[in-house]
C-alpha cells in the first residue's frame, strides 16, 4: 500500500510539473530579429563600434565573464557603462532570445 501511494504521489507531482510549467524554448530566430533592430547599430557582426575590445566574440565574452545566458540577459536588461538598458524597450522574452542568439553567434564566430 505504501509503494502504491508513493507511486501515485510521484505520478501526480510529475503531472503537475509537466502541465503547469510553461514551456519556454528560446527562439534564436526572434533573437536575430531583435538584435538586428536594437543591437546591430553598435554590435554589427559581433563587433563593438564604441569600445573595440568589448565585442561579442567568444574570447571577449569569456574574458569579461559575459559568456553565459544569465550574464548577457543581465547586461541587456540593466545596461552597464556605455551599454544601454533595454528593460523598458524589450520584453523579457525578447531579451532572453537575443541573449541566446548572441551566445549562438559567438559559438559560430559570428558567421
Amino acid at each position: 500500500m505504501k509503494k502504491l501511494m508513493t507511486l501515485i504521489l510521484f505520478t501526480f507531482c510529475l503531472w503537475i510539473i509537466n502541465f503547469t510549467s510553461p514551456v519556454h524554448a528560446l527562439d534564436t530566430q526572434n533573437g536575430a530579429e531583435v538584435f538586428s533592430a536594437n543591437c546591430a547599430g553598435c554590435h554589427i557582426n559581433g563587433g563593438n563600434i564604441i569600445r573595440r575590445g568589448k565585442n561579442l566574440r567568444k574570447n571577449a565574452l569569456k574574458r569579461y565573464k559575459m559568456d553565459s545566458l544569465d550574464a548577457i540577459i543581465n547586461i541587456v536588461t540593466n545596461g552597464k557603462n556605455n551599454m544601454s538598458a533595454y528593460q523598458e524597450r524589450l520584453t523579457n522574452e525578447e531579451i532572453e532570445n537575443v541573449a541566446a542568439y548572441v551566445l549562438e553567434q559567438a559559438e559560430n564566430n559570428w558567421k
